[in-house]
């Protein structure tokens, strides 16, 4: 499920180093972030149909 897109990761970065300190993005960060997402999702769905905001 590509919820995490790889180039998205990549512009937000660049976005955010305002030092120009980071030059890339490793793999594993998309697979990583994808996982954190979907922990969050699942966590925070508790049964209920509407997942809001407010719970997260």
């Amino acid at each position: 499920m590509a919820l995490i897109i790889k180039s998205n990761i990549r512009k937000t970065v660049r976005n955010l180093d305002k030092e120009k300190e980071i030059t890339s993005v490793a793999d594993e960060v998309e697979r990583e972030l994808e996982k954190k997402v979907e922990d969050i999702l699942r966590e925070k769905a508790n049964g209920r149909r509407t997942l809001q905001a407010r719970d997260l």
